[in-house]
């Protein structure tokens, strides 16, 4: 299977019109670095062979269309600064990937820099040898030596250049044993006739240390960087169901809902547009960086959900429909798919200099803008205008609201983003307003502010879709359309799977893409000249999906899908020696330096973490057993993590609590159109229930019907019925929706 990303260049040689060889790709990361100075390759044969010829260095640049400090080092560096243009070309062959699009080069060179550097994120810069070992790696690199002790990228490259032109054989040789080593410390056997490690020890250890992590006066964890990591959120959620009378399972739900409360109060939550930023440069979740990730609005949709579920408080359905409104609006291609991110730069509405961008201009507020723009009369308050309440609930002020500390490029001077730092009640006290006039004055100052702020140059949108966020956003969607009872929700997830069966999937051999793109000549999307094979996490996260979307339809077409993608992954990545999931599939291993596995929950569940519960769910949906022993396998292989470092994989502790909490299918009889189903169906999503799965043993259910032989004792008479079972066994009947209700309690 191929997983290069190059396109042979037309007979002419030219680029598409653009400076450099990037001019030919799709991915609208590459292309924003097509007219760079720097003479970029794509990761593939043609840079590889070059570098091998010519007996050079390789420089690796990796980062994403939407990052704020990718933008400020193509800026500073790549674009058009001559000198350390030159040095690259004359030194290095250049290669840029789109993270997006390879995500397992970014691993390994992630993981070299991380382990070497301690610290990580993007722009990742990395200077390997002509085989590909990595011997320096770095993040972000001012052009000169000027921030904090940071190197300056031009001395860097003069060091590199001098060590490798003084001491080639020690450079190469300095590869081998970075590699070698890189090798040792990934490497983890699994004993054979190894048993699980126990649920309840992992469950307490991993509760003890989020606690410690949990920031009491601002929720989340941590201090600074804080990002909203709603992997965390969900086992916390999950340990309230496990223990809901206890006092850690009282303060896991309160951890839960007060982070998810103060996350929506904060600038990280855009007030205006709707949507998630994708983190806060400080603990009080006011200043974020400014990029909006598919991811985060998937997986923070599905924490809201549960919010609600768990509290019925109406704030939080309030923030789920929201997101998808942003979703609905902004990121989603008129074919039904889900667009990556909107980006966190854009030009400025004021701007001091012309044709730059600056971070987060789309969305803040100087003081005059407020003023300028909210002046109407209160009524019955003299010399307060709607724009005086608006000002005081968002806490903006006459200089701005950003401590210059925070803002050390200073494009947030005089800039407010707003962030609520009292409530409603506080605001209509202040102005001796009632509460339903304050909050009718704040909706039509948002209202207004939003029309005006359509007048501005909206930040990119990168038109790439993702498949494994593809798969995050349609369990968002089914989550929402299970708790919510709405079904536009249910039918965005099935236009979304309808687009990646379609698009990503090939049927001729089964296997996924990983993205497809946009293409404006044709104005639709494409999968491109050649195409990426998918990686692990796309096939678990939209199996994830598949599953999801049948408990909010009972389709059970989408349990065949989820089997025959799952019995794929099995077959493209599974390691038979030591059990779980490669990220890359069999055959890719000319293309990078390390096979690795997909091993730790962050901004994402990792599809090790992901699968272990999809395997559990496939096996309780489908009665089939070598699902559930598989996924029991990958929690044994990942048994010494689940013990001493549970929270880097608290996905995979909500499966270990999945699979040892007695799991239980709730079988419904009856047909989908009919009320009594419908009130079933209601009544159990109307709970916060995460160790169920959910079957409609329907007429049309011909699937699941012809698989599993039990459901013919349980058919619909003319009145529907719940059944509470083990492994297809009945242990109780439930003929009413009241007895269903006192069952659930």
């Amino acid at each position: 299977m191929t997983t290069s990303m190059e396109v042979d260049p037309p007979s002419d040689g030219s680029y598409r019109g653009y400076r450099n060889r990037l001019g030919l790709q799709m991915s609208p990361y590459l292309i924003q670095h097509a007219n760079d100075l720097v003479d970029w390759y794509s990761w593939g044969r043609e840079a590889f062979e070059k570098a091998r010829e010519e007996k050079k260095l390789i420089f690796l640049s990796i980062g994403y269309s939407a990052c704020h400090w990718c933008h400020l080092m193509q800026d500073e560096s790549f674009k058009d600064h001559k000198e350390i243009c030159q040095l690259l070309n004359d030194n290095f062959v250049c290669i840029k990937v789109d993270r997006e699009e390879r995500p397992d080069v970014d691993q390994v060179y992630m993981f070299f820099v991380q382990a070497t550097q301690g610290g990580c994120g993007w722009p990742l810069s990395a200077w390997l040898t002509y085989d590909r070992k990595p011997i320096v790696g770095g993040t972000y690199f001012p052009p000169e030596d000027r921030y904090f002790g940071r190197p300056g990228f031009k001395n860097v490259l003069l060091q590199i250049i001098k060590a490798y032109r003084d001491d080639r054989k020690g450079v190469l040789n300095q590869g081998d044993e970075v590699l070698e080593e890189l090798h040792k410390a990934i490497k983890f056997k699994v004993e054979k006739g190894s048993d699980l490690p126990s649920c309840s020890d992992v469950v307490e250890t991993c509760f003890n240390l989020m606690d410690k992590k949990y920031d009491p006066e601002y929720g989340g964890f941590g201090r600074a960087p804080k990002f909203p990591q709603p992997v965390y959120l969900e086992f916390m959620f999950r340990k309230y169901a496990a223990d809901p009378e206890t006092e850690k399972g009282k303060k896991a739900k309160e951890i839960g809902l007060e982070s998810l409360r103060k996350m929506a109060l904060g600038g990280i939550y855009d007030q205006i547009g709707k949507g998630f930023h994708r983190y806060s440069t400080d603990a009080e979740w006011h200043l974020p960086f400014f990029e909006k990730m598919l991811y985060d609005q998937a997986q923070l949709a599905m924490a809201y959900a549960s919010a609600f579920q768990i509290s019925r408080d109406e704030a939080f359905a309030k923030i789920l429909k929201e997101i998808l409104s942003y979703v609905n609006s902004c990121l989603k291609d008129k074919e039904g798919g889900f667009y990556s991110a909107e980006d966190s730069d854009s030009f400025p509405p004021h701007p001091s200099e012309p044709n730059v961008k600056r971070e987060g201009a789309f969305y803040v507020w100087t003081y005059d803008d407020l003023t300028k723009s909210l002046n109407e009369p209160v009524a019955g308050k003299d010399g307060v205008t709607d724009g005086d309440v608006f000002i005081f609930h968002y806490d903006c002020q006459k200089h701005g609201n950003i401590e210059p500390f925070k803002d050390p490029h200073a494009e947030m001077a005089h800039q407010n983003v707003l962030i609520m730092r009292g409530d409603l009640k506080k605001t209509a006290e202040n102005f001796n307003l009632p509460v339903e006039d304050t909050e009718q004055i704040l909706e039509k100052a948002r209202e207004k502010l939003s029309r005006l702020r359509q007048e501005r140059s909206r930040p990119l949108v990168d038109r790439k879709i993702v498949t494994s966020w593809n798969g995050l956003m349609i369990s968002g969607l089914a989550r929402a359309a299970q708790v919510l009872g709405e079904e536009s929700y249910t039918k965005s997830a099935l236009q979304a799977i309808e687009f990646l069966r379609v698009t990503a999937y090939q049927p001729k051999d089964g296997y996924l893409l990983r993205s497809s793109y946009f293409d404006p000549s044709a104005n639709k999307m494409v999968i491109g000249p050649n195409p990426i094979p998918g990686f692990a996490e796309d096939y678990a996260m939209l199996i994830n999906g598949l599953l999801d979307t049948y408990e909010a339809c009972f389709d059970d077409k989408l349990l065949e899908f989820a089997e025959r993608f799952q019995k794929h992954q099995d077959h493209l990545f599974w390691d038979e020696n030591d059990y779980g999931y490669f990220r890359t599939p069999k055959g890719s291993e000319s293309d990078i330096v390390m096979r690795l596995k997909d091993s730790e929950d962050g901004d994402e569940p990792c599809s090790n973490s992901l699968s272990c519960r999809n395997l559990l769910r496939l096996a309780m949906f489908l009665g089939e057993k070598s699902f559930r022993d598989k996924a029991v396998k990958i929690m044994t292989s990942f048994g010494n993590r689940l013990q001493n470092m549970p929270m880097a994989v608290s996905e995979m502790v909500g499966a270990l609590m999945f699979h040892c909490g007695n799991p239980e299918q709730i079988i419904i009889a009856g047909e989908l159109d009919s009320d009594d189903t419908k009130d079933f169906i209601r009544s159990i999503n109307s709970h916060f229930l995460p160790n169920k799965v959910v079957i409609v043993n329907h007429s049309g259910a011909t699937f699941l019907r012809d698989r599993v032989e039990a459901l013919s004792s349980m058919k619909y008479d003319g009145k529907a019925t719940a059944y509470i079972c083990e492994d297809f066994e009945a242990k109780q009947k439930l003929p009413t929706v009241e007895s269903l209700e006192k069952y659930l309690g």
